[in-house]
C-alpha cells in the first residue's frame, strides 16, 4: 500500500521537445553556404551593387560634369578610369551606370515574375477552353517581334528608363506563365488539391494557399536566371540608342561608347564591360547553384 502511495507521488516526466528541423529555406541556406562558387558570386554580386549604390547616392551629379581640358586621359592616380571624349570621370560614370542597369534587371524581373506567376496560375487551374485562349495569347505576343515593339513605343512615348520597364515587362512575363503553368498542371490533380476543393474551397484559397506556395521554388530559380537575361537585353537595347539616354548612363550605353574609341582609348571599353561581365557571371552563378539547392529531391 505504502509502496502504491509513493508511486503516485512521484511527479510525471516531463515531455522532451523534440528539436525542430530546420525548414526548406534554411536547409536552402545551408546547401549555399556549402557552394564555394555560389559564395563567390554572393559576395561578389554584395561588392558590386554597394559600389554602384554607393555611387548614384555620392557622383550622381558629377558623373556628368565635362572637364574638356582632361579629354581622353587615361587611368591616373586622379582618375582612377581614365577619362571620356568629354573629360567625364570613368569611375563615376561606370557605378552610376550599374546602378541603372541593376534597377532595370531588378524591377524588370519582379513585374515579369509578378505578372507571369499570377497569369499562369489561372491558366492552369482554370478550364480547358480558358486555359487554350490565354496561351494561344502567349504564343501571339512570343511571335511579335521585340526591337519593333521598342521602337513603336519609342517613336510614341519618347526613349525613357520607364519605357524600359514597360517594353521588357511585357515580354518577359510571357515565359514565366508557361513555367507557372506547367507547374500548376502537374499539381492541381494531387490529392491535397483535390481535397481542398472537396472540402469547398474556393479558387482563391486553392491558388494561394496549396499552388503558389509549390511554385516558389521553380519561380525563384527563373528570376535568378532572368535579372542577368534582362540586363544583356537593356545593354542590347542601349547599344542600338533605344535604351539610357544621355546624360545618363549604363553599362549598355557605356559599353557601346567605349567600342566606338576602342582603338584609341581602350579603357572606355574595359572597366564597364569588366563590371558588366563580372555581374553577370555572378548572377549566373547564384542561379544555377540556386537551382541546385532548391531542388526538390535535396531537400528530402
Amino acid at each position: 500500500m505504502n509502496d502504491a502511495k509513493s508511486i503516485a507521488n512521484v511527479p510525471a516526466a516531463e515531455p522532451v521537445n523534440a528539436p525542430a528541423s530546420p525548414g526548406p529555406w534554411h536547409q536552402v541556406w545551408r546547401r549555399l553556404r556549402r557552394n564555394p562558387s555560389a559564395m563567390f558570386a554572393l559576395w561578389t554580386l554584395s561588392i558590386i551593387v554597394a559600389l554602384c549604390i554607393g555611387g548614384s547616392i555620392f557622383f550622381q551629379q558629377s558623373q556628368i560634369v565635362q572637364d574638356l581640358k582632361i579629354v581622353r586621359q587615361p587611368p591616373s592616380l586622379q582618375h582612377w578610369f581614365g577619362t571620356d571624349a568629354l573629360g567625364r570621370d570613368v569611375l563615376k560614370r561606370t557605378l552610376c551606370g550599374g546602378s541603372i542597369s541593376l534597377l532595370v534587371g531588378v524591377v524588370a524581373t519582379l513585374v515579369a515574375v509578378i505578372i507571369g506567376t499570377i497569369y499562369g496560375l489561372i491558366s492552369g487551374l482554370a478550364g480547358k477552353k480558358v486555359d487554350n485562349a490565354m496561351m494561344r495569347l502567349v504564343d501571339i505576343l512570343y511571335g511579335f517581334p521585340f526591337i519593333a515593339f521598342v521602337v513603336l513605343l519609342s517613336v510614341i512615348c519618347g526613349p525613357s528608363l520607364l519605357l524600359l520597364f514597360v517594353a521588357i515587362g511585357a515580354v518577359e512575363w510571357l515565359t514565366t506563365a508557361r513555367v507557372v503553368r506547367g507547374q500548376v498542371l502537374g499539381l492541381k490533380n494531387q490529392e491535397f488539391v483535390l481535397a481542398s476543393r472537396a472540402c469547398g474551397a474556393g479558387l482563391r484559397r486553392i491558388l494561394w494557399h496549396h499552388l503558389l506556395p509549390n511554385v516558389v521554388g521553380p519561380v525563384v530559380i527563373y528570376a535568378s536566371l532572368t535579372v542577368p537575361g534582362i540586363m544583356l537585353l537593356e545593354a542590347v537595347l542601349s547599344f542600338l540608342g533605344l535604351g539610357v539616354q544621355a546624360p545618363n548612363s549604363s553599362w549598355g550605353s557605356l559599353i557601346q561608347e567605349g567600342a566606338s574609341n576602342m582603338e584609341i582609348c581602350p579603357w572606355l571599353l574595359a572597366f564597364p564591360g569588366a563590371f558588366f561581365v563580372t555581374t553577370l557571371l555572378s548572377l549566373n552563378l547564384l542561379g544555377d547553384a540556386l537551382r541546385d539547392a532548391l531542388d526538390p529531391k535535396s531537400l528530402q
